[in-house]
């Protein structure tokens, strides 16, 4: 299911709880959280920040502009992590895949989508590391990326 460009993403599913001394108060699990079969965790909605764009042979993430503020200091770094939505696999069925053959080649053995790269999971992020070639405005000039064109962007990080 394709999203408006201006549109929320899919609900992201929380798939289990992160269990630390840090995490002390309203942070918690709720009691019995942690066993198999426990009620589904909360559901958080997701924005993208911004959108992949491919063009006359250039690679380019253009920022919403009311985030062009964020960029600042972006253009000193020579890479980034971004974090993006594997928007065409956005279906209950592709979502409800959890075990697949690594690279989609069936010589490889059957592994869970945990232990893989695969675009198909219960929550569809994606995450590369880019070289930043130039920011100008609201666009990151970047080397590549394993996405396609008008691929959501959910985050990125120095």
């Amino acid at each position: 299911m394709r999203h408006s460009e201006r549109g929320i993403l899919n609900l992201l599913q929380s798939l289990g709880w992160l269990l630390s001394p840090l995490l002390l108060g309203p942070s918690s699990p709720p009691a019995g959280a942690e066993q198999a079969g426990a009620a589904p965790g909360p559901e958080y909605r997701v924005f993208p920040i911004g959108w992949v764009r491919k063009q006359a042979g250039r690679t380019s993430i253009v920022i919403e502009p009311r985030f062009h503020d964020a960029l600042l200091g972006v253009e000193g770094l020579s890479h980034l992590w971004v974090l993006y939505w594997f928007d065409r696999n956005d279906t209950p069925e592709q979502r409800a895949i959890l075990q697949v053959h690594p690279r989609a080649d069936p010589a490889n053995p059957v592994r869970g989508v945990f232990a893989t790269r695969a675009p198909v999971r219960p929550n569809l992020i994606a995450l590369s590391r880019v070289r930043v070639l130039a920011v100008r405005d609201n666009v990151i000039e970047i080397d590549a990326i394993d996405a396609f064109p008008d691929t959501p962007v959910l985050d990125l990080k120095p």
